[in-house]
């Protein structure tokens, strides 16, 4: 039997009650998390009432196919960067027409890094009808430890929002 996080379930369920509060719906584009986000914020009862969609596009295709990223900027930038993080989450958001969209693009590791992108890198983009941004991070920490980074990092988005 896994163990349960009631404190990360707690912290979800307050975001999902605040954004449920501000009529705010949230779609996710997921890569190197492989959906791990999106699992987490449905694990609570009542998120189909602000999260739309959490869609993986783990393979450049798919980025291009799903999400219309742009196949010569993943060429030019490579699909872990911020232009396709910032690419990933305004589309979501424009494609399920939603008030906030965020994509997530890295390398989780332990292999595919590079000096220039290293295991650990990632690019969360997040959308707004204000604005698109992009931060950068980087977390030297195994696969499930990184998955779990971006969701704070994540969390920490939509707390702002409420």
């Amino acid at each position: 039997m896994p163990t349960i996080d009631y404190d990360l379930l707690t912290r979800l369920e307050t975001i999902i009650k605040g954004l449920k509060n501000k009529k705010i719906f949230i779609a996710i584009a997921e890569s190197c998390t492989g959906g791990y986000v999106s699992n987490w914020i449905t694990n609570i009862s009542g998120a189909s009432k602000v999260f739309e969609r959490g869609v993986i596009t783990y393979s450049n295709q798919s980025k291009i196919d799903l999400l219309k990223v742009s196949a010569s900027d993943i060429n030019d930038y490579g699909a872990v960067s911020q232009k396709i993080a910032e690419q990933m989450a305004l589309n979501i958001r424009l494609y399920s027409n939603v008030d906030v969209g965020i994509g997530i693009t890295g390398i989780a590791g332990p292999l595919g890094g590079t000096l220039e992108k290293p295991e650990g890198l990632v690019y969360l983009g997040f959308s707004t009808k204000k604005a698109t941004c992009v931060q950068r991070y980087i977390f030297k920490t195994d696969r499930i430890r990184f998955k779990h980074q971006v969701l704070l990092k994540v969390l920490d988005f939509l707390e702002s929002l409420i």
